[in-house]
């Protein structure tokens, strides 16, 4: 297990961050104990406490299985993990992992007309100034990782009004790991969020309470930048 010392003392985080990069990396295998929680905080420079809380963390998670008296084992992340690994996945050792982002693109492009069509039948009316001021503040936005910051905010707006928590929660997964890779992903996701127009179609369709309409423009908005990217990434990943 080739951990290296904490610079900082007590900081939990760089030690989750530490045990997952193993974990993801294949370092640390499915079935594969830990430490003990004193050896830990020995190897990693930090205090027993602090790598406690990261164990913790890491169990909630789905990293880890933590058993009281048992040894601390390592899960088979792809069936135990949850949405919160994916910026982790997507993002590794600096180099975006193509089949990480393809995965990402076919959600967003398939569950975001859905949740737009949620939010036209449950909120319709309600969401018209803030879907309003979410196009305005898109238009107005100087470049193009400032359009697409703005557009996420514009499907913030969506996903409350679909009143679903498990929606917000896969949302909320979903832009933690699109985020990282906004600097990397501008030049292809620019042709969607400068399509200012399409933004408010949608925002008109929501806020009318127009169900299809609103699923059918939503995929009109997000499909050709989808497209692009599944494309480059298909060559990016059949590179040698």
């Amino acid at each position: 297990m080739p951990l290296t010392s904490v610079t900082r003392r007590s900081v939990p985080d760089e030690v989750y961050e530490q045990i997952v990069g193993d974990v993801l990396h294949g370092n640390l295998a499915a079935g594969e104990a830990l430490p003990s929680e004193r050896r830990l905080a020995e190897v990693l420079g930090v205090s027993r406490p602090a790598v406690r809380e990261a164990l913790q963390r890491l169990a909630h998670s789905g990293v880890i299985s933590v058993r009281q008296g048992d040894a601390t084992t390592v899960n088979d992340f792809r069936r135990h993990a949850g949405l919160d690994l994916l910026a982790h996945l997507l993002v590794r050792n600096g180099e975006l992992d193509p089949l990480v982002a393809r995965s990402i693109l076919e959600a967003r492009l398939h569950v975001g007309p859905f949740v737009a069509g949620l939010a036209a039948r449950r909120s319709g009316a309600r969401l018209s100034d803030a879907l309003g001021e979410a196009v305005e503040k898109l238009s107005q936005a100087a470049d193009p990782i400032a359009r697409q910051r703005a557009a996420l905010e514009f499907w913030d707006v969506i996903v409350d009004g679909a009143d679903s928590i498990t929606f917000r929660l896969m949302y909320n997964g979903l832009r933690a790991a699109y985020e990282p890779a906004l600097a990397a992903l501008a030049p292809l996701m620019d042709v969607e969020v400068s399509q200012h127009e399409r933004y408010r179609q949608l925002a008109d369709a929501i806020a009318g309470g127009h169900e299809d309409r609103a699923r059918r423009t939503a995929k009109r908005l997000l499909e050709p930048a989808t497209t692009a990217l599944l494309t480059a990434l298909e060559k990016l990943d059949e590179a040698p």
